[in-house]
């Protein structure tokens, strides 16, 4: 199977760091605390990575706890940025909590929810609030059921009828096509052409979920991710490179 996951973009290990090896532990980095899960290896030096879980360190069994200390310290500055880069790249997926005015995506878009006791379900866009319209307004769970449902229906309605329109372009076959909940890949495509697309793309900017449409399409016809692969992409979707880079900003809504 291949698809476009978080690592095709940053590469390394992904994850929100729970059920992962490892212990936690702290230093401080200058006047700032910093905990990472440190990670007991057969390499031959201290490795650093970090990514939405945060610091993972990974070390030869026989390197002290001092060393490793010392080695986050030199690296310290380095650490510390992409600590910070890393939370600017943070989106919920959906409301932490389900009241008038929290923020959800929907298309690229940062609206407003805003929550209104009615007898019938509905919702609305427009240009900043997305207005739901609920029996139990009040009522958290409900509403967030009801509005996930939704955003799964629309992108069943707004997206998934675009791997057709890709697909016509490389291959007589039309693929089967349905959504997944992924945790670690936007899309993906099998050995026997079926292509699933994670229903978080309606939250992408369109011309983002468009490209992720076209890299699925694209291993219809190459399974892999070699330059013939790249190319047709590009075919497909030209200025992917562009886009590829701009899915850097948005990764983070697979992991939140």
């Amino acid at each position: 199977m291949a698809g476009l996951r978080l690592k095709d973009i940053f590469g390394g290990r992904t994850g929100d760091g729970r059920g992962v090896e490892g212990e936690i532990r702290r230093v401080v980095l200058g006047v700032t605390c910093v905990d990472y899960r440190l990670v007991r290896s057969r390499r031959r030096s201290i490795g650093m990575q970090i990514d939405f879980a945060g610091l993972t360190v990974r070390a030869p069994r026989w390197v002290s706890l001092r060393e490793i200390d010392a080695t986050l310290a030199a690296r310290g500055g380095w650490i510390l940025r992409s600590l910070d880069e890393w939370r600017a790249r943070r989106r919920d997926v959906l409301p932490r909590e389900w009241k008038t005015g929290a923020s959800i995506l929907y298309r690229g878009r940062e609206l407003a929810l805003a929550l209104v006791t009615a007898p019938k379900r509905e919702i609305a866009v427009d240009l900043l609030n997305l207005t739901v319209l609920h029996p139990a307004a009040e009522d958290g769970p409900q509403v967030a059921a009801f509005v996930t449902r939704w955003l799964r229906e629309e992108a069943e309605r707004l997206v998934l009828p675009r791997v057709a329109e890709y697909a016509a372009r490389v291959t007589p076959a039309l693929p089967i096509v349905k959504l997944s909940n992924g945790r670690s890949e936007w899309g993906s495509c099998d050995q026997k052409g079926v292509i699933r697309l994670n229903w978080r793309l309606i939250q992408l900017p369109p011309e983002l979920a468009l490209y992720i449409v076209a890299h699925e399409v694209a291993h219809l016809i190459e399974l892999n991710h070699s330059a013939r692969f790249w190319s047709l992409v590009e075919r497909l979707f030209p200025q992917s490179t562009a886009a590829r880079r701009a899915l850097d900003d948005w990764t983070a809504l697979l992991e939140a």
